[in-house]
């Protein structure tokens, strides 16, 4: 399939995880219009290919197919229920795809409103970091319709290596706020060890070597703890962002009556670094907290 056979795509939300992402889609051949509110975040991609839109509303008027990777629920809501938002400039039969990690009941009402506009709407929030992103290996999480899921793979496949549908809309948010869950638990777990081992003189590249391929690995273990030895806390996955995660998990749980103290632990750790100026820092700061 060449490009002038393939959908036109809307991306909005050009940040660490977008950017990389949209480079694939360009580099897929795919037609990429880009909107993002600082322009200059979208300068490299524009050199890559990428068409520049002035607003949200032009995105939607001039895309098939439009992702969507920004900051926080608050933003999702504004790009989508907003004056001059997705939902009411939406072509017939566009599809709409939120891939922002992001609150499921938000996801239902997406997916409602997009029903009234006859469009489609998924949320498939990802896992997997700039790595994965850079790479096309992102973990995948979509909800919604499986005609639509089924539609959209060959764009899904450019992005990540494990993509699943989970259920109707609302599902895949579900499964992200269980991916982020089982994560903040291991951050802790995983800087602790490396705290422990370098109070107690080991070399901590060694102690890698052994703990990372037994029972103790992890993709965290793998990926962030080396960056934590080099004290390189570049984000791959802002702090700030993480915090949010937390938060939607916590109040999802609560809603349905569940307590989650190992969560609310990490969260209680990662408040702490926040307020100590590392929001901008890489999960993996979390180092700092045992400073």
């Amino acid at each position: 399939m060449d490009k002038q056979d393939k959908p036109v795509l809307g991306f909005i939300g050009t940040g660490v995880m977008g950017k990389s992402m949209a480079h694939r889609l360009l580099n897929a051949g795919y037609p990429v219009h880009i909107y993002t509110r600082t322009r200059e975040k979208a300068e490299e991609l524009l050199e890559n290919g990428a068409t520049w839109k002035s607003s949200v509303a032009e995105i939607a008027t001039s895309s098939d197919v439009i992702l969507t990777m920004v900051g926080y629920p608050e933003d999702v809501e504004e790009v989508y229920f907003g004056d001059g938002g997705l939902l009411h400039n939406v072509r017939p039969q566009s599809i709409l795809i939120d891939m922002t990690t992001s609150s499921p009941d938000l996801a239902k009402r997406i997916a409602a409103e997009a029903q009234t506009n006859h469009s489609c709407a998924m949320d498939a929030p990802v896992s997997g970091g700039d790595i994965g992103a850079k790479k096309g290996t992102l973990s995948i999480m979509a909800g919604g319709e499986k005609q639509t899921f089924e539609k959209m793979l060959p764009i899904v496949e450019t992005l990540g290596s494990n993509y699943v549908l989970q259920g109707p809309a609302g599902a895949g948010q579900f499964t992200k706020m269980s991916n982020q869950i089982a994560i903040a638990s291991t951050m802790v777990g995983v800087t602790e060890a490396l705290v422990y081992a370098e109070k107690s003189g080991l070399d901590p590249d060694t102690v890698l070597k052994s703990i990372s391929g037994g029972a103790a690995g992890s993709w965290s273990l793998d990926h962030l703890i080396p960056r934590v030895i080099k004290r390189d806390f570049s984000p791959g996955f802002f702090i700030k962002h993480f915090i949010k995660d937390m938060k939607i998990a916590i109040d999802s749980a609560e809603n349905m009556e569940l307590d989650l103290p190992g969560l609310k632990l990490a969260k209680h750790m990662y408040d702490q670094v926040s307020e100590a100026g590392e929001e901008n820092s890489g999960t993996h700061a979390l180092y700092k907290f045992y400073q």
